[in-house]
C-alpha cells in the first residue's frame, strides 16, 4: 500500500477549503484517507497563520514509513521549513513563438536600418 500526502477538497461551491491528508494512493482525492494531518484555506491572506496548518510531527512520521508528498503539499513543507527546497521543472513559457520572435528580429533590422541611413546622410553632406 503506498501512501501519499495530499489535498482533499472540501468546503461548497467556489468556497474551497482543503483537508491535508495521508491517503492510499488508489483512493479518490475526496475519498477515504489513512489520517488527517492539517488544513488549508486559500480564502486567507498568505501571511495568515491560520492559512495552513499542519502537525509536522506526523507528517514527519509518514514521510519516515514512505510517504509521497504531492507538490502544493511539499511547498507547503518548504515553506514551514520540514524538506529541503527542491528544484523544479521550468519550461520556457515566457520566450515567444516563432513568429513573434521574427517580427522583434525584422523590427530591430529596420531600426538598424534607420539608425544607419542619417549616419550616411550625414557624412554625404560633408
Amino acid at each position: 500500500m503506498s501512501i501519499k500526502i495530499r489535498l482533499a477538497r472540501g468546503g461548497s461551491k467556489k468556497r474551497p477549503f482543503y483537508k491535508i491528508v495521508a491517503a492510499d494512493t488508489r483512493m479518490p482525492r475526496d475519498g477515504r484517507f489513512v489520517e488527517k494531518l492539517g488544513t488549508y484555506n486559500p480564502l486567507l491572506p498568505k501571511d495568515s497563520e491560520e492559512r495552513v496548518k499542519m502537525d509536522v510531527e506526523r507528517i514527519k512520521y509518514w514521510m519516515a514509513q514512505g510517504a509521497q508528498t504531492t507538490d502544493r503539499v511539499s511547498r507547503f513543507l518548504e515553506a514551514a521549513g520540514v524538506v529541503d527546497k527542491k528544484e523544479r521543472n521550468n519550461p520556457k513559457k515566457a520566450v515567444p513563438g516563432k513568429n513573434a520572435q521574427e517580427r522583434a528580429e525584422s523590427k530591430a533590422a529596420k531600426a538598424a536600418e534607420a539608425d544607419a541611413a542619417p549616419a550616411a546622410d550625414e557624412a554625404s553632406a560633408e
